[in-house]
């Protein structure tokens, strides 16, 4: 009872901040922003926060932090637009929705898909919002066990898994997961300062930017191939009512596992600082795709394709906060522009966060809840609106969409040098569509490569050089044997597959 009374108590309290004219006033504009950010390729939360950050300091902190919260989540929700219309993710996080979102547009399915993913997006904020609440110390003190042991093992098996996002052989999978880890090697060593496979340029010493090399992945290719295409496959004005947005009975039967699964996976992924929501997208999908009784529909237009890892990063988007606030361990740097504007108004975020700060902490909590009803209320009427970017000329529409996507990449370094990365990788994206490879496994590997090689290092710096410390640690061990028995069976697939080649047909 005092547990369930001290909680009514902190609702109270959160609410009571949280529907201040003000503090609703910053929601709205943070969501509002974060939307329409997202939709336009390139342009992150990052890139947003960056920008109104010095408008933080003139501001409450809690307006503030309801305010850079708002656009962080909204994001999100605006990002799955472009991803699913034009095939070139709002966000990174947003890479995944491409893979089956963008054949459901071009089976004249798009506003179904753009209402599915904005109710998957609430469902998994949602959620991620009652665990936060709930299990907020219980998480953070549960993150904190993690070691870097633990973090590597974690980081293969996600790479591991990754193979399973492209179609065709887990060869070509695990071949472009290697690739992507290559090209995040590239930029400064992180322990010796030592430049990598920079080739003499200044511009590479901090890495490849991810924003360039998904938007020139998914979005350069995916223009290059509409140019090259004689009679683009257009979306008649029927799709857009009303009606044509309401999803079939099947669509809802197969929405509601992968929406749960996705979840759980991004609020796991969440509390963990340095993994967020690219890396619950993809898992996400990794996963359905292998649940899946027919596998064949993925990359096809299968709802699970873009239910999963939508609920799955709107849930890390959440759950992200528990590290940052309850730990000040900021999981990106994203959260540590959070933790900036904490900072400077003379807050110190950590486990008293939750005591010495009530009103800031449940004040912002209880403004997710808000910030989620706002975002369903701003883009379920503005799905005819984006759908009816179609409608436009296909010569007038891609060059904007190349316009926004260069204005985008450049404006999140100020860096003319990122724009010709963005070309290169379009050129090379096109090359892998015309030779049969996926692009989602080099993203994942883009994104954890680095994340696992520090790591690794960190675990054989306090182990002195000890191999074992990775099967010795509970955790890092019983996840490194999930992985071999993943290999194992995989190579047992493909051993069966090519004894029989019917079972293709049936996986």
């Amino acid at each position: 009872m005092d547990v369930f009374g001290t909680l009514t108590g902190n609702i109270a309290l959160g609410l009571n901040t949280a529907l201040s004219a003000s503090n609703l006033f910053y929601c709205f504009v943070g969501v509002f922003l974060g939307t329409v950010i997202g939709v336009i390729p390139g342009l992150g939360a990052l890139a947003a926060i960056s920008m109104l950050f010095p408008i933080t300091f003139h501001l409450d902190p809690t307006a503030a932090l309801i305010m850079l919260a708002g656009i962080w989540y909204g994001t999100s929700y605006g990002g799955n637009t472009a991803s699913i219309l034009l095939n070139i993710p709002g966000t990174p996080a947003n890479a995944v929705t491409c893979l089956d979102g963008y054949p459901m547009t071009r089976q004249g399915r798009g506003g179904v898909a753009l209402l599915m993913t904005t109710v998957a997006s609430f469902v998994g904020g949602s959620i991620g919002i009652v665990l936060m609440m709930l299990f907020a110390p219980t998480i953070a003190s549960y993150a904190l066990s993690f070691g870097s042991a633990d973090y590597f093992s974690l980081m293969v098996l996600g790479l591991v898994a990754a193979s399973t996002i492209s179609d065709g052989s887990a060869i070509k999978g695990l071949a472009m997961v290697v690739l992507g880890i290559a090209f995040g090697t590239v930029g400064m060593d992180l322990y010796t300062g030592q430049a990598r496979f920079t080739f003499g340029m200044l511009e590479l010493a901090d890495g490849i930017s991810l924003v360039a090399l998904a938007m020139g992945l998914f979005g350069i290719s995916e223009i290059i191939v509409g140019v090259r295409q004689v009679g683009v496959a257009r979306i008649d004005r029927k799709s857009v009512t009303l009606r044509a947005m309401k999803p079939t009975r099947d669509d809802l039967r197969r929405s509601i596992g992968p929406m749960l699964r996705g979840t759980g996976l991004g609020s796991f992924f969440g509390t963990l600082p340095g993994t967020g929501p690219s890396v619950a997208a993809f898992m996400a999908y990794a996963v359905e795709k292998r649940v899946a009784k027919d596998r064949s529909r993925f990359g096809k237009g299968a709802i699970e394709g873009i239910m999963a890892p939508e609920s799955a990063n709107n849930a890390a988007d959440q759950t992200s906060f528990i590290p940052t606030l309850a730990l000040g361990i900021p999981g990106s740097p994203t959260m540590a522009l959070m933790l900036g504007a904490l900072i400077i108004h003379g807050i110190t975020p950590g486990p008293q966060l939750m005591t010495e700060q009530a009103s800031l902490f449940w004040g912002l909590v209880m403004s997710f809840w808000i910030g989620n009803l706002l975002l369903v209320v701003l883009n379920v009427p503005l799905i005819g609106l984006w759908v009816r970017l179609l409608l436009i000329p296909y010569h007038l529409l891609y060059p904007a969409v190349l316009m926004f996507i260069c204005i985008g990449v450049y404006t999140v370094n100020n860096n003319a040098f990122d724009v010709w990365l963005v070309l290169f990788f379009g050129a090379l994206g096109y090359g892998l569509r015309l030779l049969q490879f996926s692009a989602a496994p080099l993203l994942l590997g883009f994104v954890l490569g680095p994340l696992m090689e520090e790591h690794f290092r960190r675990a054989m710096l306090i182990s002195r050089g000890n191999l074992m410390t990775f099967l010795e640690r509970p955790i890092s061990g019983t996840v490194l044997a999930v992985t071999a028995l993943l290999l194992v069976w995989s190579a047992w697939a493909a051993f069966r597959q090519s004894r029989n080649p019917m079972l293709s047909v049936t996986n």
